[in-house]
């Protein structure tokens, strides 16, 4: 146990410390303080020494400079063990501080009150903070206490042990300072790189709270709807992600539902592009996220109204477009602007959080090693690059087929690839398509040959994968077999 002689105390909210400064003087601790809490503590009737006699040096610059001193962070950071910190104290008559209490200035807030510039760079806590990382490096020798959510502890744990505290104490507290400090820093980082906190309607369930920590006005222009919700930006996401792999010279149509496109194809234009991607599920498409690299004109929305949807996004809209998909308040209408995608995902696990690289592989002709004997013809060859493209955006395990520029299906987050593959021809079968000629892409190699046999079946005659199997050669083997054409990429797309 450690006992606690002195107190530096300087904090901007004053709740919940009279009891605490009441029990310090009551044992005998000497009080420093600054400003506006050392008239609270006097008004009190409690004795308290300005900080300014420590340092011989008045409050200046508006309050910026009060405690950044060798004589406040030497009384901190003195080391009661070291003989060299010993000699040096009292050397330059340097009082020891064995607690410091000390909050930050309310930055969020400031920021959240539409405060001027000026008042906002006002609230960053400059002596705050290096008080709370000096105390908290020395938690061996000093207390600190860096939120008011800590006073009721501090006020039963001085009460219990006789104004001292415990290493375990102080090193837990020495850890939830950093903590605190870390994340003032955050949100100060956030607001000079326009960061904002969105307070979102609830989470993926009504009964969950979300938030999104982003800039949507740098990603697009908003023109009606909604708010947008957790599923809506985790599909938007999924929406553009996959939009923007392809080429910007070809105008493509995705629709997305729980991230996962159950519409996608190639169009001379816009209002082509979306048929054909309506074509592929129009059950699904029902309250979906529609997303173009193209103009929405006049002919396309028409088209696109008859559809109840969540979200559309495109780069930009003609005039009569807008007052056409305006015609219901509820549907939000967003607009590219200069989409830039972090190069970096992340997402939490157990008690920590996973970072990768984000899946930017496009494959080129050059990238297939054609394995069979059958080559693949020319427009199979850019059906397979296209198909993999999608299986890259598509939850595991995941089989795409693909035709003539169209997602005929896919079979999305089965727990076996011959699953997948039968989900994906039910459903091409379900909507009308001729599966004869069509090419089959999938994220991870076949263990088997049984998912390009039943590919066979149904007519498929090329085939992309990662390969890497062990049993690769089966799956060759059988593709000769049937004069099926098979390429291998190297490279697989797990999605989870």
């Amino acid at each position: 146990m450690k006992k606690i002689s002195s107190a530096l105390i300087s904090v901007f909210y004053k709740d919940g410390l009279e009891q605490i400064v009441n029990k310090l003087n009551d044992s005998g601790v000497k009080i420093y303080s600054t400003g506006g809490t050392q008239t609270f503590i006097e008004k009190l009737g409690i004795e308290v020494t300005p900080v300014e006699k420590i340092t011989g040096f008045p409050s200046i610059l508006g309050g910026r400079v009060k405690t950044l001193h060798p004589s406040v962070f030497g009384g901190i950071l003195f080391r009661r063990q070291n003989e060299t910190d010993i000699s040096e104290i009292s050397q330059f008559n340097i009082p020891p501080i064995d607690l410091v209490i000390v909050d930050l200035y309310p930055f969020a807030e400031t920021v959240n009150n539409g405060c001027t510039e000026e008042e906002i760079i006002e609230k960053i806590d400059i002596g705050g903070v290096s008080l709370i990382r000096a105390a908290a490096k020395n938690f061996e020798d000093t207390v600190i206490i860096s939120n008011k959510n800590q006073y009721q502890k501090l006020l039963e744990t001085i009460t219990e042990n006789s104004c001292s505290t415990t290493l375990d104490y102080r090193r837990k507290l020495a850890n939830e300072a950093f903590k605190n400090t870390s994340d003032y820093d955050k949100l100060i980082n956030e607001y000079f790189t326009e960061i904002k906190t969105y307070e979102l309607r609830y989470g993926e369930n009504p009964h969950q709270k979300a938030f999104f920590k982003g800039n949507l006005d740098n990603f697009f222009i908003k023109y009606q709807g909604k708010e947008l919700s957790y599923n809506n930006l985790l599909d938007i996401d999924s929406a553009v992600s996959l939009v923007l792999d392809f080429p910007k010279n070809e105008i493509v149509f995705a629709i997305i539902k729980h991230n996962n496109a159950c519409g996608f194809s190639f169009g001379e234009n816009t209002l082509e592009a979306y048929k054909k991607a309506l074509s592929c599920d129009p059950l699904s498409a029902f309250g979906g996220i529609l997303c173009s690299n193209g103009q929405i004109d006049e002919k396309a929305a028409l088209e696109i109204d008859k559809l109840f949807f969540e979200v559309i996004i495109a780069p930009s809209y003609s005039q009569n477009s807008l007052k056409i998909l305006q015609s219901k308040k509820n549907r939000i209408i967003l607009e590219l602007k200069n989409p830039f995608l972090p190069q970096n995902t992340m997402r939490t696990v157990l008690n920590g959080f996973l970072e990768q690289n984000r899946d930017n592989l496009i494959l080129k002709e050059e990238n297939l090693k054609i394995v069979t004997q059958k080559q693949p013809l020319k427009m199979q060859i850019e059906d397979l690059i296209f198909a993999d493209i999608l299986v890259k955006h598509t939850k595991s395990n995941a089989i795409v087929l693909f035709k003539n520029k169209q997602l005929l299906a896919s079979g999305t987050g089965q727990t076996s690839r011959v699953d997948a593959l039968k989900q994906a021809i039910h459903k091409a079968k379900h909507f009308g398509f001729e599966l004869k000629d069509a090419v089959m892409a999938s994220d991870a190699f076949f263990p088997f040959p049984d998912c390009v046999e039943i590919a066979d079946n149904e007519g498929i005659t090329a085939v992309l994968q990662p390969g890497g199997s062990i049993n690769d050669q089966l799956s060759i083997d059988y593709c000769n077999k049937q004069n099926i054409a098979m390429v291998i990429t190297g490279y697989r797309h797990f999605k989870h």
